[in-house]
């Protein structure tokens, strides 16, 4: 994901999704721990400066979807507004659940999707984790 104020997205995915810092290249990148995987928070001006990485870079708003199971999404309507995060838009899926939709600092829209839709999809990476040690952020709201 994109946006100018690394320490604002940071404190953003920190806080309020529980990712973990994994590291922070000054200015251009900040790495995040997400479950299995990682979360990386670009300076899009910066990533555009040649370096060891290709350059790259995004303007406007990104978007991007973290599954949660259906019978959470009261638990994360809380926890949200606890930490003063709007909900922009919640849409109930012809195949069954329902997405809420936020804005990070930078205002790209982090979606929190039911396990149902992308033909199931969200519930196989949601079986491919279970029993193992993640840093899932619901658990941290109750």
């Amino acid at each position: 994901m994109y946006g100018s104020d690394l320490k604002a997205l940071e404190r953003f995915y920190c806080d309020v999704f529980g990712l973990e810092l994994i590291m922070r290249g000054g200015d251009r990148l900040t790495a995040l721990r997400c479950g299995h995987s990682t979360l990386l928070l670009f300076n899009p001006e910066l990533t555009r400066e040649k370096g060891q990485i290709p350059e790259h870079g995004a303007d406007g708003a990104g978007h991007f979807a973290f599954i949660i199971e259906s019978d959470e999404r009261g638990a994360w309507r809380d926890h949200l507004a606890r930490h003063h995060v709007a909900i922009e838009r919640e849409i109930e899926w012809d195949e069954g659940g329902a997405s809420l939709y936020v804005r990070d600092p930078a205002g790209n829209s982090v979606e929190l999707a039911p396990p149902s839709i992308w033909g199931g999809l969200g519930r196989s990476l949601i079986d491919s984790i279970d029993g193992q040690p993640t840093n899932r952020a619901i658990r941290k709201t109750q």
